[in-house]
């Protein structure tokens, strides 16, 4: 997804078009994720930025997305620029846990 998204309406109040944006945000990383995966792939990961336009936008988290969101809004900006892009990932393995002796005291 690359959208500018306008903040303003003539007939909705800015928080109902925040809204609105917030949503159609959810649903299309819903929907991503609901994709099957490619063999060898654990989860989908999102390359996403963010920006007052298409020429500002800088690389965020998926998590600051709203944020990012509400940031716009309490700035009163008319429009904002948002790219999510899916993409399969693997999980990297954990580091080994040290042993713990629990009955020594």
């Amino acid at each position: 997804m690359k959208k500018t998204f306008a903040l303003t309406h003539p007939k909705k109040a800015a928080a109902r078009v925040v809204e609105t944006i917030k949503h159609d945000v959810k649903k299309y990383i819903r929907r991503e994720r609901n994709k099957t995966l490619p063999a060898g792939t654990d989860f989908w990961d999102f390359d996403c930025k963010f920006g007052h336009t298409e020429q500002e936008a800088k690389v965020i988290h998926v998590k600051e997305i709203n944020k990012c969101i509400d940031e716009a809004e309490k700035l009163e900006l008319p429009s904002l620029y948002l790219e999510i892009l899916a993409k399969p990932a693997t999980r990297a393995p954990r580091a080994p846990r040290p042993d713990f002796d629990f009955d020594e005291e």
